[in-house]
C-alpha cells in the first residue's frame, strides 16, 4: 500500500459526531459507499437489512415473502431505530426505510440522512440481473423500477444532504463527495482534526 493510499484510509483524520445513514433506492451504493466511508472514517458499518436478516434468521426475500411486506417495514422501524441508539457508525438502509415518517425523524434526530441520488438508468443498470430485489419480482421490473423511483424521490429529496451518484465515480471518489459534502453542510455531524 501506498503512503497516499496509507493516508487516503487514515480514519484518525475525522471526528464523527453522530451516526450517518445512506439512503436512496435499491442500486444507489448504499451498502458500498457506505462501508467504504466507514473505512475512511474509522468507524463501524452497518446494513439495516442485513440487521433484520440475523435477527429473523431469514432473508429479506424470504420475509417478504412469508410475512409480507408491512411486517418487514415494521421490524425495519425497530431495527433502525436500535442502531441509532448505538455508537456513531455509517449504517446503510434499505431503499424503503426512508419513506416511513418515524424513520426520516429518527434519523435526522439521532444522526444526519445522506441521500444518494442516482437517475433511473444508473439504478436499472446496478439492479438488473439481481434476484435479490423482491420489489423487482414483477412481469416488467424496469417500469416498476420507475414507477418505485418516482415515487419516492420527493421523500428522498427530504434527507438531510444529498450527493449525486454518476456512474463514472469510483466507490472511493463517491466517499470523497460524501465526505465533502458533511464537512461543508453538517459541521455537527463530521469535522476534520488534525491527524
Amino acid at each position: 500500500m501506498s503512503e497516499n493510499q496509507q493516508n487516503h484510509f487514515d480514519g484518525g483524520r475525522y471526528l464523527v459526531k453522530k451516526t450517518i445513514v445512506m439512503v436512496g433506492m435499491m442500486g444507489a451504493g448504499k451498502t458500498a459507499v457506505g462501508r467504504a466511508l466507514a473505512a475512511r472514517l474509522g468507524v463501524a458499518f452497518l446494513d439495516s437489512d442485513a440487521e433484520i436478516e440475523a435477527a429473523a434468521t431469514r432473508t429479506v426475500p424470504e420475509i417478504f415473502a412469508r410475512d409480507g411486506e408491512p411486517f418487514f417495514r415494521r421490524k425495519e422501524t425497530q431495527v433502525i431505530s436500535r442502531l441509532l441508539d448505538s455508537e456513531r457508525v455509517v449504517l446503510s438502509t434499505g431503499g424503503g426505510a426512508f419513506l416511513a415518517v418515524e424513520n426520516r425523524e429518527n434519523i435526522s434526530n439521532s444522526g444526519v440522512s445522506v441521500w444518494l441520488n442516482a437517475d433511473l438508468d444508473l439504478l436499472w443498470q446496478r439492479v438488473r440481473h439481481k434476484e435479490t430485489r423482491p420489489l423487482l419480482r414483477t412481469e416488467n421490473p424496469r417500469a416498476t423500477l420507475a414507477e418505485i423511483y418516482t415515487a419516492r424521490v420527493p421523500l428522498y429529496a427530504l434527507a438531510d444532504v444529498a450527493v449525486t451518484s454518476l456512474p463514472e465515480l469510483s466507490i472511493e471518489e463517491m466517499v470523497d463527495r460524501v465526505i465533502a459534502t458533511l464537512l461543508a453542510d453538517r459541521p455537527d455531524v463530521l469535522e476534520q482534526v488534525d491527524a
